[in-house]
């Protein structure tokens, strides 16, 4: 009986997601990206989304008031189930399929229709997955516009593991020049060693890592800040999420830990290829504590 009603749910969304929605042509000139955001950010560290986290980012969004989300899943090597399972953990706290759509977009093309939906939603959820899989698909086109459009005039984007890595504009790719074959260890502090690719720029003074404290990446996140001092780094662990409103004032939500690392006298030394620093500042936040970004 379970088999049969997942089916039949599965079969729905897919069905209903070939439908564009009835949203208004924007016609709007895009926003200065100079002013502050209407919108927010819900930026989940990957992991298990808890239901209380998943309800944060509803009362966040105010999709329960109305509007409508879109789920973009191109990050996921299999976006068809990243996208029904990004849309179930909605639905299962009662928020109706009907508010949901899914676009897969692919590198190249970009139908007008589904910009527009995507400039008027007020929800859009990037699911996790490779960040730079998404971004392939995303910088400079019609996609990386509305995204940005949408949150300058009040959407809330929101995204998890990879889908929170793109928040910055200076974007973790995940890979290491040094030490090319993926080992998820992070071993050194090293110069020239942590790729760094473009993102959606929807934070500008902060990068994002996500799987923090789970996968021991504190060596990354000290590499990144060294080579990066203009940048805060925000390491958020899995299960857990900043909401961050008015572009700077970011609140921890979940239940772990959020580690903010800062390097304000801007002095990294390289030494062969070892990475030295000295005053860097190390904080560990706990859910409900906040975080100046300015």
């Amino acid at each position: 009986m379970r088999l049969t009603l997942s089916l039949l749910i599965l079969s729905f969304f897919f069905a209903h997601c070939t439908q564009e929605p009835e949203v208004p042509q924007s016609g709007t000139t895009a926003p200065s990206v100079t002013d502050r955001p209407k919108g927010k950010l819900f930026i989940i560290g990957g992991g298990k989304r808890p239901p209380a986290l998943v309800q944060t980012l509803i009362n966040a969004s105010g999709m329960e008031e109305g509007g409508y989300g879109i789920i973009l899943p191109m990050s996921s090597g299999e976006p068809d189930t990243s996208a029904f399972y990004a849309i179930k953990q909605f639905t299962d706290l009662g928020l109706a399929l009907s508010k949901f759509r899914s676009y897969n977009f692919r590198k190249g093309s970009y139908p007008q229709a589904a910009i527009d939906s995507l400039r008027n939603a007020r929800l859009i959820y990037i699911t996790g997955g490779d960040q730079n899989r998404f971004m392939d698909v995303v910088a400079n086109s019609p996609v990386y516009d509305a995204i940005r459009e949408a949150y300058h005039s009040g959407a809330t984007i929101a995204g998890t593991s990879a889908g929170a890595a793109v928040m910055s504009e200076k974007m973790i790719t995940g890979n290491e020049r040094r030490h090319p074959e993926y080992t998820g260890n992070f071993r050194t502090i090293e110069s020239n060693n942590i790729e760094i690719g473009e993102g959606l720029g929807l934070l500008n003074t902060a990068i994002i890592d996500q799987h923090f404290i789970w996968r021991m990446r504190m060596n990354r996140l000290i590499t990144v800040v060294l080579d990066h001092p203009d940048q805060t780094g925000i390491g958020i662990d899995e299960s857990t999420a900043i909401l961050v409103e008015n572009g700077n004032a970011a609140t921890v939500y979940g239940g772990y830990q959020v580690i903010v690392l800062r390097h304000p006298e801007g002095q990294t030394v390289t030494q062969d290829s070892l990475l030295g620093g000295r005053g860097l500042e190390l904080n560990i936040l706990l859910p409900g504590d906040s975080l100046n970004l300015d």
